[in-house]
């Protein structure tokens, strides 16, 4: 059926059309979609304003992230109504909006200020995109001639303050063009259901209300009582086996400003909690990327054939290099990851720092289990990031322009394999390969579950 003429925005592309004023977004979890749906309507009502006054703002730092996600989950529709569930109930984008951030953060906003926000972000997206394309050679745009820039100019005028905010978060890495490796990074489109499990904020995701340890799957001692469910919230949706589970990984540059203060940038992170709406990791064949590291012995190749294939993961990095902090003399570079499992024994990390499939480098370190609320955990902490990392980060840095970091970051990867020292046992594999991040969110990531088809 045809979309509704008198609709600003056209019908997006993972809708399917009910009638001329309603829209149906496949993709989305149902247990999300049961949760958006239990408020009332009233709460979000435009006579309800929230008062400037909010001990955390208005648009406070975790609201503003869940605003973000948000933005990503409903694309824009124009005037038309969303269907969320079976039972045919439907509701504008923008309360949707604010029932979500509701969700995520205890937080009331009205679709009016959720409207009122939206605008006012697209006057500014839009008043950057105009001076980028109005001065030659600027931004990722430098490429275009006369033509093209006052083409993309006019089309931008066209656009609804709703499909220019949602436009620039497409170009946003979590949404960002696809790379060489194959089709499994094509994230989709303006209009089509994000990779969820993206992470659009390097900080944990800022969770409040009355959400339990359970609901939110916050580790292998969380899950226990009358309510536990038969598999926690992790399995299958993050990096993790039976046996042994990435808690957080994060490599940084650390630089003290005065005798009592640090100041700390991450790179790359991976971290916080996960919860039963997320979505399961998605699958890519091992052998789609297995030439972008070692083959020989003990290469990708070789360790998924022996297994456990259950333990081999992917991660897509777009590492964060916005600081100048790692210019300076007495910069600490570091790395932290933390596992937890239910077993007590001792792991080995092997880090494989590679460079057209061959390995340049090499670390290995031996990590012993802490026993902390009912579970062993393994934490290595500050492990000092070697010299081959630390010019290799430099030398990137002072690139001009970001293809051309990602030119170089298409030939770099890094190949990590924890296993237990005593018996040789592969527990975790974890191949991470990169791009440069150009969102203003900081370092960003997707995880994929390798198989083998």
């Amino acid at each position: 059926m045809d979309p509704n003429p008198n609709s600003r925005s056209p019908q997006p592309l993972g809708y399917s059309m009910h009638g001329t004023d309603a829209v149906r977004l496949p993709g989305l979890a149902g247990q999300l979609s049961e949760q958006i749906a239990k408020y009332d309507s009233s709460e979000f009502d435009d006579d309800k304003e929230v008062a400037g006054g909010d001990a955390e703002g208005v648009w406070a730092p975790e609201i503003e992230q869940s605003f973000q996600e948000a933005l990503a989950i409903y694309p824009p529709c124009g005037r038309r109504k969303i269907i969320l569930s079976d039972e045919g109930k439907m509701y504008g984008r923008n309360e949707l909006i604010a029932r979500y951030m509701k969700l995520r953060t205890g937080k009331t906003r009205t679709r009016k200020q959720v409207s009122s926000h939206i605008q006012v972000l697209a006057r500014r997206k839009l008043r950057e995109i105009q001076a980028k394309l109005k001065v030659p050679g600027q931004g990722p745009t430098s490429y275009l001639d006369a033509a093209q820039r006052e083409k993309a100019l006019q089309s931008m005028q066209q656009m609804s303050s709703a499909q220019i905010v949602s436009a620039t978060a497409n170009m946003h890495p979590r949404m960002g063009p696809p790379v060489t490796y194959g089709g499994f990074w094509q994230h989709p489109g303006l209009g089509q259901a994000p990779p969820q499990d993206v992470k659009p904020f390097a900080q944990s995701p800022f969770l409040h209300g009355d959400k339990t340890p359970t609901s939110l799957g916050m580790g292998m001692g969380a899950l226990t009582g009358a309510t536990q469910p038969s598999t926690p919230a992790w399995q299958g949706r993050s990096i993790a086996t039976h046996k042994l589970r990435l808690v957080e990984f994060s490599a940084y540059v650390e630089q003290q400003r005065d005798p009592e203060t640090y100041s700390k940038h991450l790179f790359v992170h991976i971290g916080g909690p996960t919860s039963f709406s997320d979505p399961m990791l998605e699958p890519v064949d091992v052998r789609q990327i297995q030439d972008k590291f070692p083959e020989k012995k003990e290469g990708l190749k070789e360790l998924y054939e022996k297994g456990p294939q259950d333990g081999f993961f992917l991660v897509k990095f777009w590492a964060d290099l916005n600081t100048n902090a790692s210019e300076d003399a007495g910069a600490f570079y570091g790395v932290t990851s933390t596992y937890e499992s239910t077993e007590n024994m001792t792991i080995q990390c092997s880090t494989k720092v590679c460079s057209f499939g061959k390995q340049v480098v090499e670390k290995v370190e031996t990590e012993y289990a802490r026993f902390e609320g009912g579970r062993f955990v393994y934490k290595l902490h500050r492990s000092p990031m070697c010299e081959y990392m630390i010019n290799f980060i430099l030398k990137l840095k002072h690139l001009p322009e970001k293809y051309m970091m990602n030119s170089v970051l298409e030939n770099f990867t890094i190949l990590q394999v924890i296993t237990n020292r005593d018996t040789q046992e592969t527990l975790l594999c974890i191949a991470y390969v990169f791009e440069v991040s150009t969102s203003e969110h900081g370092a960003q990531h997707h995880i994929y579950k390798l198989v083998k088809d």
